[in-house]
């Protein structure tokens, strides 16, 4: 692991448990639930209805009256389970909101234009819902650049920021890249871009070692609205949040595997780079899906995200 500051940020200002709003009674997590993670089970899910009419599920757990609490965006062609193995460990010391996106898992699936904008929308209004003025927000791959969409939209309302094998930019060739991405899941279906994923989300090892991680996201892959998927590969092929990562001065945790070729360490450094008293840490073996590979070493790091936020 190689750990990295931008140096030059205090620290903030621990955050008021009343941003939160009030307290909300805990979730207590079924038995019996579906997880990624062996040993770990899935919180009972909820229904709320965005501004224009889309429902996203999602669901709570952990304490909702400690302080701060932290809403997970998941990466593309995933739902809310993706980080269940974090989430469980986080849920022992802070409220954990997660959620399945517009286009993902039991949302809504409606036409586009998507835009990481309207995904930004999106989880303002979960916000609203659930009572939480202000929320440490961290997102991977695709979540991250829904969590700087939110950050550059709601600056107020994130207390901290988290980006997990994520970029800003996926470059002056991505609307091309990510447009072959969609044809292809259009003419020939997802399991046609299954084994591309695979080696892509998950190092060598992490493939022959544990199967059933692998499996399960591949099933998740493949329950996928291909007009939604379509939609978002085209939505990121289009962002671009460069210009907005100067102003953000809220604490930010950059976390990237040294393997990861999707966005690869030079992207997480660009972010390290703009966005002033940032961190990066590299994890050493480690490829795209960080939290799925590595959950631990990832709930760690936000929970040390978490601390800074409280002042700890």
């Amino acid at each position: 692991m190689r750990e990295y500051s931008s140096g030059g940020r205090k620290p903030l200002f621990p955050l008021r448990r009343s941003l939160l709003g009030p307290p909300r009674p805990e979730l207590v997590v079924q038995k019996g639930s579906p997880d990624l993670a062996a040993g770990s089970r899935a919180a009972p899910s909820a229904v709320m209805t965005t501004r224009d009419g889309t429902r996203l599920a999602y669901a709570l757990q952990g304490p909702q009256d400690r302080g701060a609490g932290i809403a997970l965006v998941h990466s593309l062609a995933m739902d809310r389970a993706f980080w269940q193995p974090v989430a469980g460990k986080l849920a022992v010391e802070m409220p954990v909101l997660s959620y399945d996106c517009r286009g993902h898992g039991q949302s809504d699936k409606p036409k586009g234009p998507y835009t990481v904008e309207l995904f930004a929308r999106d989880l303002a209004d979960l916000l609203d819902h659930v009572g939480w003025s202000s929320a440490i927000v961290a997102g991977a791959s695709m979540g991250g650049c829904v969590s700087l969409a939110f950050s550059a939209a709601f600056p107020s309302r994130v207390a901290a920021l988290g980006l997990i094998d994520t970029t800003a930019w996926y470059g002056a060739e991505a609307p091309q890249q990510w447009a072959e991405r969609a044809a292809r899941a259009a003419k020939d279906g997802m399991s046609a871009l299954v084994e591309f994923q695979t080696t892509r989300w998950f190092g060598d090892r992490f493939r022959a070692e544990h199967p059933s991680v692998v499996g399960q996201s591949v099933d998740a892959f493949l329950r996928n609205d291909v007009d939604a998927y379509v939609e978002t590969c085209r939505m990121l092929g289009a962002a671009d949040l460069r210009a907005a990562l100067p102003g953000m001065t809220m604490p930010t945790a950059i976390v990237v595997g040294d393997e990861d070729y999707a966005t690869p360490v030079a992207m997480a450094e660009a972010l390290q780079r703009a966005i002033k008293g940032s961190t990066l840490t590299v994890l050493t073996g480690a490829r795209h899906l960080t939290p799925l590979e590595v959950p631990e070493r990832i709930a760690s790091e936000l929970s040390a995200l978490a601390r800074r936020v409280r002042g700890g």
